[in-house]
């Protein structure tokens, strides 16, 4: 069932893309990007590596401006200013891909990281808030470990207690399941999809890890080619014909989707000419 109603009003939407494209340079990634986030759902960003899904993260958290089009949080632009951006985004939690602890620190002082460089509370505030971090993702008895001494799917829970710490109400996580064994996967999506529901977050997931993250999401977005192939809701996807959807689903190596699509993005265009003349 969805977590909101079917509404484009301004109140409902968290995330908005209209018509952006986003370029390196002179090399396009992005183009004729419309998306619509909802407030209080959990929406995938799929797509197979090099597609650009980490380059939509990177205009929604202001790292890259728009060749063209508007990025809005929340019903406001993101912002240019350093400042402004500064702010926009501590209403952001972010799970990277590797984690991001720092190795000197120990858990508790990761988590608490954040609470002391952007907020004034007090220390004993600080270390409740902490404990109360940890005790969502299930690891409270770990907050005195380095996390040199956690395991792979420990260190994930850690790094989405840290995410948390200034309770943001939009959550992003960039490829969560990342290097993480089945049953560390299957915890790390239960927990994105309880926490959505219990503190009222909007949650965007960008994965290729289809059926793991289709399972606890409420819509759908495919990248490919540049371009969204696929928005809509899991069962429609799932059920998709599209040649391009098909591909990346079924996991076929011949199709419209380039098996070399993520090496030749990095390439200059005239690298591209000569191998392709060749």
């Amino acid at each position: 069932m969805p977590r909101m109603p079917a509404d484009s009003s301004a109140e409902v939407i968290a995330v908005r893309f209209t018509d952006v494209r986003l370029s390196y340079g002179a090399r396009a990634v992005l183009s004729d990007i419309d998306l619509v986030v909802p407030r209080g759902s959990i929406t995938a960003v799929l797509g197979p590596s090099g597609s650009g899904k980490s380059t939509l993260l990177a205009a929604l958290t202001g790292e890259l401006v728009p060749v063209a089009g508007t990025v809005e949080v929340f019903g406001k632009p993101v912002p240019q200013r350093q400042h402004d951006l500064l702010e926009m985004r501590k209403s952001l939690g972010v799970l990277l891909q590797g984690n991001g602890l720092l190795t000197d620190l120990t858990v508790g002082e990761n988590i608490a990281l954040p609470l002391r460089t952007h907020t004034r509370l007090p220390a004993p505030v600080i270390d409740r808030l902490v404990e109360m971090k940890l005790n969502a993702v299930g690891l409270r008895a770990v907050i005195d470990a380095f996390p040199r001494e956690l395991s792979g799917g420990q260190a994930r829970r850690v790094a989405l207690a840290r995410a948390l710490a200034l309770d943001p109400p939009l959550m992003i996580y960039d490829e969560p399941l990342s290097g993480l064994d089945p049953i560390a996967a299957a915890v790390i999506m239960s927990l994105i999809s309880g926490l959505n529901d219990s503190l009222g977050l909007t949650s965007i997931i960008v994965s290729h890890h289809v059926h793991e993250t289709l399972a606890v999401c409420d819509r759908a977005v495919v990248i490919a080619n540049g371009r969204i192939v696929f928005s809509g809701e899991p069962a429609e996807l799932e059920a998709s014909t599209d040649p391009l959807v098909r591909q990346f689903l079924d996991g076929n190596p011949d199709g419209p989707i380039a098996f070399d699509t993520a090496s030749r993005a990095t390439l200059s265009p005239a690298t591209l000419s000569r191998r392709e003349a060749a």
